[in-house]
């Protein structure tokens, strides 16, 4: 037989082979199928998918994506799908992401493509999410008219409804708003459309999450469940990015849905507040200089600051108060010395602001920041701005040396322990994250910081997560903790302080600013100026408060850093937290608490999901489901991560243990294998049920109807993913339209490394990353002291 006739036969074999799989499951044969914990997903380039896939990767779930625009791809056939193992049949795949309800060609192939998906979703019991269509009857819906909606959904507030708070989206309490973040830019586009009267024989179809269509009683669906041939899609008729809040407060129940609650990986909300500098004195923002005295970004020979910013006494009192009102645990990251050099210059013994602390510690997590605060990374030449690093005689760069930098860390622990305070002795916070490189002026680490991290037993130190947003290793003993600045800067005890420095920050030469967010092609300008009366609170504290937000949402880890400046005076960090708290707690129900760790367990969650994702990556993870058990294989010494019902347990060689905590509805957490055992075995509470004894109807599913002239359309602000704000630097800013052209104009974007970008990092000595001064680099936000 000659290879091609071979490879029809061969073929041919696949397609006998799943229709009686499909036979055998559809007529009760009592041994259930393997199902791959594995998700597949058909791209199609669209940021609907391409938001979905960033999902299952940020949770860790294993993914298997083909493109529909590479030519090379694998046809999607019964072989592709499905298969035996020793004798039992295996489904490849627990769900699959489509673009929409059928984004293959048509074509005889692209049928047959379809219809192999259907086949196998019906005879698996495999569920299908159509990433972003059009409502029409092929996906269980009206068209979107008479009642019916088509356009954008900017502003529009959505809800889940009963059947989506009691199912996939239970750990939402149902409010599910669309963001606004530029009136001049479409952000949102959708199809608001009713369910069909009449749908084929077993079919149903059931709104999840809904909207009220406009100019009308009734509300149309966004998020639905079509149940229709023995399968089940979730059909979305909204597009949208990663980025949305609106998609981020569904992503975990979409994933949920699709692997029916069982998959590995998990989704959980955190908060971390950092709140740098405790006992120091920070220096303040200049409002008629435009600098910060004693910040090398004032003019050098500029006297220091003559008004420092400390926390007071009353100010330490306010702080408990507010963490037991608001039910939140904040890190004081604290130099002792600080304290000393308070006393002295008062010529006292007592430091009330230090006793109030240290009196309430159990309020909050303690974390070094070194004793006195120096630089801790080359010796800073600051006769210039911006600043640069001292060479010696031949060139080379001058290091602080490593006595220096393990003096600073003991002295701090010591100082901690004479005083009766109890701290973490893993955790570190350097001052400005010195040590670590900070380009342009250092390349590298500090040599001597890696040695003196080890000699100390330091485990994990803070880094900027706005120059370094990923955990790494500092020498061999310790690793990184990245953390977010937020544009709250270290510099101001006043609101109006705040708002002066954000103006001249983020405002053109033109309007009064510095013009640093227009001579810089990753930043953007404010159109005006702030009232600095009424700025912060009415602009900056909403602004902030989404953009962290947005990354409590997710799925990171990462703590945001502030100052001991912003718990003074005006207290401006406090609303700030507010808000975040105040709006997480509004949209989710009180089985999703916000996770508020310490930054010891934010670095061992951290390094937990490096060891995870690169086994996955080097293909060295296998986990299936058999009716009601899972069974993952991992490399030793790699905990495995999987969200699993409530009443899953972990089957050891004798008996069992509890498996996960509770979280969103689920249980969810990391596990390692038994003794003696060579895989990790969890037991659902319960078998799935069998699959639907219904062949698949595709041309059923293929209506044939005239397509409106919009159908799917991709607005430019999903397309390009619009800031929230100038410090909004996660999303890159949307083209804008040339009036009367059609044609967009790239917008000159944000930056890459973090909130702020535009803030300067350089300062010395006592303080760093204040605000910038015309000339200096751009690489931090709230400063990084």
């Amino acid at each position: 037989m000659g290879r091609a006739t071979r490879r029809v036969a061969a073929c041919a074999a696949a397609v006998l082979l799943a229709s009686g799989l499909q036979i055998t499951l559809a007529h009760g044969d009592t041994t259930p199928p393997r199902i791959d914990l594995t998700v597949l997903v058909i791209d199609d380039g669209g940021p609907s998918v391409a938001a979905i896939t960033a999902e299952l990767k940020n949770q860790g779930t294993p993914y298997k994506v083909v493109s529909l625009s590479d030519t090379n791809r694998p046809t999607i056939d019964a072989a592709f799908l499905s298969d035996t193992v020793n004798g039992q049949p295996r489904g490849k795949y627990q769900g699959i992401v489509l673009p929409n309800e059928n984004p293959f060609p048509n074509t005889a192939s692209g049928t047959a493509e379809m219809a192999a998906i259907a086949s196998y979703e019906a005879a698996f019991n495999v569920r299908q999410i159509d990433a972003y269509t059009w409502a029409s009857p092929a996906v269980g819906l009206n068209y979107a008219a008479n009642p019916g909606y088509v356009g954008t959904l900017d502003g529009f507030q959505g809800a889940t409804t009963s059947a989506g708070t009691s199912g996939p989206f239970g750990y939402l309490k149902g409010s599910v708003p669309f963001e606004d973040n530029d009136p001049k830019i479409g952000e949102s586009y959708g199809y608001l459309a009713t369910p069909l009267a009449t749908l084929p024989a077993g079919a149903s179809f059931t709104p999840l999450v809904d909207a009220p269509i406009p100019n009308s009683t009734t509300r149309g669906s966004l998020v639905g469940e079509y149940t229709h041939d023995g399968r089940k899609e979730l059909v979305v008729t909204f597009v949208y990015n990663q980025y949305q809040q609106q998609y981020r407060l569904l992503a975990r129940g979409m994933v949920d849905w699709i692997t029916q609650g069982v998959h590995l990986g998990y989704d959980r909300n955190y908060f971390a507040a950092h709140i740098d500098d405790v006992f120091l004195a920070d220096d303040r923002w200049d409002t008629t200089l435009k600098c910060t005295p004693g910040d090398v970004t004032c003019p050098p020979g500029t006297p220091d600051t003559a008004n420092p910013i400390r926390m007071t006494q009353a100010d330490a009192q306010y702080a408990k108060q507010w963490q037991t009102a608001n039910n939140f645990t904040m890190d004081m990251v604290f130099n002792g010395g600080g304290s000393e050099d308070w006393k002295a210059d008062h010529q006292t013994t007592v430091d009330p602001t230090a006793s109030q602390m240290i009196a309430d510690q159990t309020s909050y997590r303690w974390v070094n920041h070194t004793y006195t605060h120096p630089y801790l990374g080359c010796v800073q030449d600051v006769s210039v701005v911006p600043w640069r690093c001292t060479k010696d005689a031949t060139g080379n760069t001058v290091w602080v040396d490593q006595n220096t930098i393990s003096t600073q860390i003991k002295n701090n622990f010591d100082w901690a322990k004479t005083n009766g305070l109890n701290v973490d002795p893993q955790a570190l916070v350097t001052g400005e994250h010195s040590g670590l490189l900070t380009a342009p002026q250092e390349t590298s680490d500090n040599p001597y910081l890696a040695p003196a991290l080890a000699a100390n037993g330091i485990k994990f130190t803070g880094s900027d997560a706005s120059r370094e947003p990923a955990q790494r290793a500092v020498g061999s003993s310790t690793l990184t903790v990245p953390r977010y600045p937020m544009n709250v800067f270290y510099n101001a005890g006043t609101a109006k302080e705040e708002a002066d420095e954000y103006n001249w920050i983020y405002t053109s030469k033109a309007n009064g600013g510095s013009g640093i967010c227009e001579n810089n092609a990753n930043s953007t300008c404010l159109p005006q100026p702030l009232d600095v009366n009424t700025g912060y609170q009415s602009y900056i504290v909403p602004l902030e408060a989404r953009i962290d937000l947005g990354h409590v949402l997710s799925n990171d880890p990462r703590p945001h850093f502030i100052h001991q400046s912003n718990l003074s005076e005006d207290r401006i960090l406090y609303p700030v937290l507010e808000k975040i708290l105040g709006t997480y707690r509004a949209l989710h129900a009180d089985n999703t608490p916000i996770v508020n760790l310490g930054e010891k367990e934010i670095g061992q969650e951290f390094q937990k999901r490096a060891a995870w994702n690169a086994a996955l990556a080097a293909g060295q993870v296998t986990a299936y489901r058999i009716g009601n058990t899972v069974t993952v294989n991992a490399p030793s010494g790699v905990q495995v991560q999987a969200t699993m019902p409530t009443g899953t347990t972990q089957k050891l060689v004798i008996g069992s243990t509890a498996f996960g905590s509770a979280y969103a509805g689920t249980l969810s957490g990391w596990v390692s294998k038994g003794s003696l055992q060579s895989s990790v075995t969890l037991q659902l509470p319960s078998a799935p049920a069998a699959p639907a004894a219904v062949a698949p109807n595709v041309a059923a599913n293929s209506v044939t109807a005239p397509a409106p002239a919009d159908k799917k359309v991709v607005p430019q602000g999903v397309a390009t993913p619009v800031p929230v704000a100038p410090s909004d630097t996660t999303r890159t800013k949307a083209p804008t339209l040339v009036p009367g052209s059609g044609t967009p104009v790239p917008g000159k974007g944000v930056a890459k490394n973090g909130n702020g970008a535009t803030h300067a990092a350089a300062k010395s000595g006592k303080a760093t990353g204040g605000a910038a001064s015309l000339g200096t680099t751009t690489t931090g936000s709230s400063g990084t002291r």
